[in-house]
């Protein structure tokens, strides 16, 4: 699977996560978003995004949960009310993580 950015065909797992992390941006987490179903990425979306990619460029990991909760002060319904496929398999897939071990 691959969507196309301008020309540039960037690579996907069978579900939608990136094969190649560096070639995430903005851009390409809107189109993300718009696959499931988030059609506008809100100041709340981009705060959880960009903690997600800040933790993976640090650590080549995805944070915890917690920490993202801490960090934003959002709940965890919060979460799920912005990404509805969860912080694993929405929120991490739109930051262009690839898939999070664990993660089905």
């Amino acid at each position: 699977m691959a969507l196309d950015i301008n020309g540039k065909l960037i690579e996907m797992d069978g579900d939608g996560f990136m094969l190649q992390p560096e070639l995430w941006n903005d851009e390409l987490a809107q189109l993300i978003a718009k696959e499931d179903d988030i059609q506008e990425l809100t100041e709340n979306h981009w705060a959880v995004i960009r903690i997600i990619r800040r933790s993976f460029e640090e650590t080549g990991m995805a944070p915890m949960i917690r920490s993202i909760c801490k960090e934003t002060e959002l709940k965890l319904k919060d979460i799920y009310e912005l990404f509805p496929l969860g912080p694993a398999r929405g929120a991490c897939r739109i930051a262009g993580l690839p898939k999070p071990d664990g993660c089905v």
